[in-house]
């Protein structure tokens, strides 16, 4: 009875997010429903919920965590200066004369962006305000320009030091102890983020590949839609061009050697980088945006997106505490230890169900709800190294800031788009890209080296 409820806990929470109810908000008000109606039929002692303000305590105080509203600063603070524009014009002048060439441009300013900025809601409305209109001034195809720039901004998902890499380190990091603890082992190692951040390199330069295959297959194919940029006589060349790449690559690709490089090279961890970058965000904004007002709507961005991802994660432990209070979590270890097909059966099952989630969650509320519940019961499991599956969900929940619904990438770019792209010209648009991203976790999947071969040679763990 107990774990029907917990069944029918999950579905009610889906049913509602799908009507459009806020998550926090669902998540912890069907908890709360839910171990009200256990506790009258005696099956669950409400007291259990006594629990929650010391896990809203430890969430508060949590080391890891700081690093989300530092790296959000400093990707905010990115937004509001001339990076991207500076970034895209000089690639454009180097790449455009080429069938498909702006694409690609597009693709180099992504890689850079997502990297410096790590939040994928700031790079969507970024590049979809500066690249799309340019793409389609110069005669790119409608889809395959939305396309382009939506998942170009989903890079910013997978690429260190993503927000959503901090979260899922954290997340996996509790996991993981949690499962050498059930084995029987008390001095558990751990996995950290960094560890996730050096995992997350060469997955996320592969998928850059593959979005540069697509494109430049694109324009061999089928080059009316990607067509070259017309010569222009007034275009620098030579060692005006650049001098001037060198000066708009050398800030974004500072900061990201700081950043990304002190967390490698086990300097600083995320939170002491993050700090770093959120003053070197500064830095480079103020000469490009000036100082008079930009350091306040930065701070209230920055708090309306820390404010959100906070909310989903109290909520997120509420649903946990009553779903394991009901038995959940002894029903989803029973069902994945015994599918079919052992280990490879679990994880696969386990992909499957985050793809579909992704369709009605976003990845922060996967990340805090799902997560929790299966990871420690994979992580059991022989062979299954944590890093590995911490960057196969990274990507997983890549494709669900893409596919529709709820896909928030697509709302992102509809918002911003100009208004002859229409919402099917963005859906059709994608779909190659999310196929590609399925692609990248057939990759992982039988060569796992991908993901572990950097953490375990810079940390020789």
């Amino acid at each position: 009875m107990a774990e029907m409820l917990a069944v029918a806990m999950v579905l009610a929470v889906c049913a509602l997010l799908l009507v459009g109810y806020p998550v926090a908000f669902t998540l912890a008000g069907v908890s709360l429903g839910f171990a009200t109606l256990g506790t009258a039929l005696g099956i669950m002692d409400f007291a259990l919920l006594g629990a929650l303000p010391a896990r809203i305590f430890g969430i508060m105080t949590n080391d890891v965590l700081l690093a989300i509203p530092l790296f959000i600063f400093m990707g905010v603070m990115l937004e509001r200066s001339r990076i991207a524009e500076d970034l895209l014009e000089t690639m454009g002048r180097l790449f455009g004369g080429l069938p498909g060439g702006l694409g690609i441009s597009v693709i180099v300013v992504g890689v850079l962006l997502a990297a410096a900025k790590g939040v994928v809601g700031a790079t969507t409305v970024t590049m979809g305000l500066i690249v799309l209109p340019t793409m389609l001034r110069h005669g790119y195809d409608k889809a395959l320009a939305a396309g382009t720039v939506a998942a170009t901004a989903t890079l910013a998902q997978i690429f260190p030091p993503a927000t959503v890499l901090v979260l899922l380190g954290d997340q996996l990091s509790n996991s993981y102890q949690a499962a050498q603890l059930a084995k029987g082992n008390f001095a558990p190692q751990t996995v950290t983020v960094a560890d996730l951040f050096a995992g997350a390199i060469c997955p996320a330069l592969v998928l850059v590949l593959f979005y540069l295959l697509y494109l430049i297959a694109v324009a061999v194919v089928a080059p009316k839609k990607s067509p070259p940029i017309a010569a222009d006589t007034t275009t620098q060349r030579g060692a005006a061009l650049a001098a001037r790449l060198v000066s708009a690559l050398v800030a974004p690709f500072a900061l990201i050697l700081v950043v990304l490089g002190s967390i490698l090279a086990g300097i600083a961890t995320p939170t002491e980088a993050a700090s770093v970058g959120a003053v070197g965000a500064i830095l480079l904004a103020l000469p490009k945006a000036g100082a008079k007002g930009l350091l306040l709507p930065v701070m209230i961005r920055t708090t309306q997106i820390t404010s959100m991802i906070f909310v989903i994660l109290v909520g997120a432990t509420v649903f946990s505490l009553v779903f394991r209070g009901l038995g959940g979590d002894d029903l989803v270890a029973r069902t994945l230890t015994n599918l079919r097909g052992g280990v490879a059966g679990a994880v696969l099952a386990v992909m499957a169900a985050v793809f579909l989630l992704g369709f009605v969650m976003d990845a922060f509320e996967i990340i805090f709800v799902v997560v929790p519940i299966v990871a420690p019961v994979l992580l059991q499991m022989p062979g299954v190294d944590p890093v590995w599956l911490g960057i196969m969900l990274a990507v997983n929940l890549q494709t669900s800031y893409l596919h529709p619904p709820l896909g928030p990438t697509l709302f992102y770019l509809r918002g911003v788009a100009p208004p002859e792209v229409t919402t099917r010209d963005i859906y059709v648009g994608i779909i190659p890209f999310v196929l590609i991203q399925l692609g990248m976790l057939i990759a992982l999947w039988f060569a796992q080296g991908l993901a572990t071969f950097l953490p375990h040679r810079l940390y020789a763990s």
